[in-house]
């Protein structure tokens, strides 16, 4: 029996640990989910046949070793784009790495000391090799068992693959999963990204579909100037709190005699404050991130997967981009999850934020949730404390700032020592737990908010709060039907709109979608002269029309024709399409 060559295992091995080191370098800032899957293992198995063949059948360890270094190169170069962008490197980016040469400095602050390991262990390997001394004089491997070896591995990850639906459908699904959206270059290596973006759909806007999104904003309700340009009332600040599963019937509640938010209860008797307390919910598959593109862009979300997995790189018009061109704004994202969560870290940055606070930002402190983030209370006082230390919000800065919650998150169980509220048993458990948590959050709200209101720009200064969300989902029908949340859950999927210190003090009754949040938001900002709009309409409109329609089609309101419903209707085809086609980097 012919003895396998100990330089065939030196080079193999070291092949395959280099895959693995890139998979940790890559997981540690996402999750660590991608390497329990079958894939993740028989990828980097073919590969490192496949890498190995000059030197298995061959003997050709110059060129073996050549190939290890480029291998090196390009998971180094990955993990460095990876560090700044949070994504692999898109095949149609390599051929554009001249304008490398303008961001020496950059490219320097992305490497790692770490990365030094993956051309250490190649020199290892050829160290090893020539210490061999007889490595050279052995016959190359026998083709059928290597052959068969490798056809074996890569049945078992053709068969896994298929039962997923085939290579483009299992690794979209990866991408359109809130935790796993970054995970695709880790479960099916640097080369399988690239796979995928050779054989995905090259989508170009045509003519006749530029034509028809044309039609449809010709049609739509023009948007129009609400107040006087008068910079002496102009806020030139704002601050978003997007809190996550906020509805809107837990505010002007009192449940068995408790007020469940009384801080947020005390904003909407401000005489400053606009309030929308039925703002329907749009989101689709992306949720939390999708109520971020309706609010910053006044786009709707892509009728299948979710847009910041699958064209984190477009054109997106924003409200960041409007204030940093109108008052010359820093623009910050203040969140406690990872910044591949949803993919949010390269979507932000598509939106025209400068700066991103996440989740290794902050200590972990009060967390609890099943991602065991950190809570609101923390969060909002780590965020006061950032800006009293002018690491954020610095002095005489204009600032858009947008803060992203997580303890409304389900199943909205809050620990016994954060709690300032319970209920009786006539309470269904389940809403219990939701209002419990609701009453943490807008504490931390409150305080949050008390604090913006004695700094000197608070004058200058919008506040929003909403929910990203509805967050009840499939509870929402059990609990209205139950005699203890029976005129006290609401039967829709509504989140309030909240604008403190806002030009325009009014209660807006009427529903309206999270679509049209961006347009009134400019409308309140004095920002009516940026180039997009969105598709909704401001509340401030006189005419506007009270109803929405959401997500699964379902119209909310009244006061309605078939003719507006049909046109609410198709704008979630005209943003699918002005999305996927990148309709803004084509103008």
């Amino acid at each position: 029996m012919t003895k396998i060559d100990k330089s065939i295992l030196t080079f193999g091995v070291t092949i395959f640990l280099k895959f693995i080191l890139f998979d940790i370098l890559w997981c540690i800032p996402t999750t660590f989910a991608s390497l329990s899957t079958v894939e993740c293992y028989t990828t980097k198995l073919i590969a490192t046949f496949i890498l190995l063949t000059p030197y298995a059948f061959f003997r050709m360890w110059k060129t073996e070793t050549f190939i290890m270094l480029l291998l090196d190169f390009l998971l180094i170069a990955n993990l460095m784009y990876f560090r700044t962008y949070y994504t692999a490197i898109p095949l149609n980016s390599y051929g554009l790495s001249g304008n490398l040469a303008d961001f020496t400095g950059s490219v320097i602050d992305s490497l790692r000391w770490y990365d030094s390991l993956f051309p250490l262990s190649t020199l290892i390997a050829a160290i090893i090799h020539l210490r061999t001394k007889t490595s050279h004089l052995k016959r190359p491997v026998r083709a059928l068992p290597y052959v068969g070896i490798l056809v074996v591995i890569i049945c078992i990850f053709g068969t896994v693959t298929l039962m997923k639906g085939g290579f483009s459908k299992a690794y979209g699904k990866y991408r359109d999963k809130a935790y796993l959206c970054s995970s695709g270059p880790s479960i099916y290596t640097i080369f399988g990204s690239l796979c995928y973006d050779l054989i995905g759909p090259q989508q170009q806007l045509t003519p006749e579909l530029e034509a028809k999104i044309q039609e449809w904003l010709s049609a739509k309700p023009k948007h129009e100037a609400a107040l006087i340009s008068d910079s002496t009332n102009r806020r030139t600040n704002c601050i978003v709190i997007l809190a996550e599963s906020l509805e809107s019937w837990v505010l002007e509640k009192e449940v068995e005699g408790q007020e469940i938010t009384p801080y947020m209860n005390k904003l909407l008797k401000d005489s400053t404050t606009l309030y929308a307390p039925h703002v329907l919910t749009q989101v689709k598959g992306g949720r939390s991130i999708d109520a971020q593109l309706m609010l910053c862009t006044g786009l709707l979300p892509i009728n299948s997967g979710t847009y910041s997995s699958q064209y984190p790189n477009h054109i997106y018009p924003s409200l960041q981009k409007a204030m940093r061109e109108k008052n010359h704004s820093r623009n910050y994202l203040l969140t406690i999850d990872k910044l591949s969560t949803w993919n949010q870290g390269p979507i932000a940055q598509s939106f025209g934020i400068d700066t991103i606070i996440a989740y290794h930002d902050f200590k972990l402190t009060e967390a609890f949730g099943t991602h065991k983030r950190t809570g609101d209370g923390s969060f909002f006082a780590q965020c006061q404390e950032k800006i009293e230390k002018g690491e954020i919000w610095k002095k005489g800065e204009n600032a858009y700032m947008q803060l992203i919650t997580y303890s409304g998150h389900a199943p909205f169980i809050l620990p016994k020592q954060l709690r300032e509220v319970s209920f009786s048993s006539g309470i269904p458990e389940k809403m219990g737990d939701y209002m419990t948590t609701a009453r943490y959050t807008d504490k931390a709200i409150g305080k949050f908010v008390e604090y913006l209101k004695t700094l000197p720009q608070y004058k200058e200064t919008l506040i929003v709060i909403t929910g990203d969300h509805e967050g009840l989902a499939y509870y929402r029908t059990e609990l209205c039907e139950s005699p203890g949340g029976k005129d006290i859950v609401s039967d829709k999927p509504f989140t309030p709109f909240i604008v403190v210190n806002s030009p325009v003090s009014m209660r807006y009754d009427k529903v309206m979608g999270q679509i049209d949040m961006y347009p009134t938001l400019l409308n309140l900002l004095q920002l009516d002269d940026y180039y997009w709009t969105g598709l909704g309409e401001s509340i401030l409109t006189p005419n506007k029309k009270g109803f929405a329609v959401g997500s699964q089609m379902n119209v909310e309101g009244e006061g309605y024709t078939p003719e507006e419903v049909d046109l609410a209707k198709e704008a979630y085809d005209i943003s699918d399409e002005m999305i996927r086609f990148n309709y803004f980097g084509q103008q």
